[in-house]
């Protein structure tokens, strides 16, 4: 799934209804959910709550969340608030999808 423009406290419930979306429809011999950010050239707290929610729904399911391709002002988030070492983020598809 692929997510553009701003995610903030405006558009997160869109988000995360894109999310929920995708839930319904993964397959059961699933493993992960891949979420590419690299469209996204800002994110907030509640941006951060919704992909931490998304995180916990596949912890549910006994699937992987994955974040590929921060844009750099993500990336500069997901750092400063040491959040690289609680999702699993990769820097292309094809690496997300390796070891699946």
């Amino acid at each position: 799934m692929k997510i553009r423009g701003d995610v903030d406290m405006s558009t997160s419930p869109d988000v995360r209804g894109k999310i929920a979306e995708a839930f319904r429809q993964i397959d059961a011999g699933s493993k992960a959910v891949l979420i590419d950010l690299s469209q996204v050239r800002y994110m907030d707290s509640s941006g951060i709550a919704t992909l931490v929610e998304a995180m916990q729904n596949c912890m549910k399911r006994s699937l992987r969340l994955r974040l590929v391709d921060l844009s750099p002002p993500v990336r500069d988030i997901f750092e400063l608030a040491r959040l690289s070492s609680v999702f699993e983020i990769y820097a292309s598809l094809a690496e997300a999808e390796a070891g699946l």
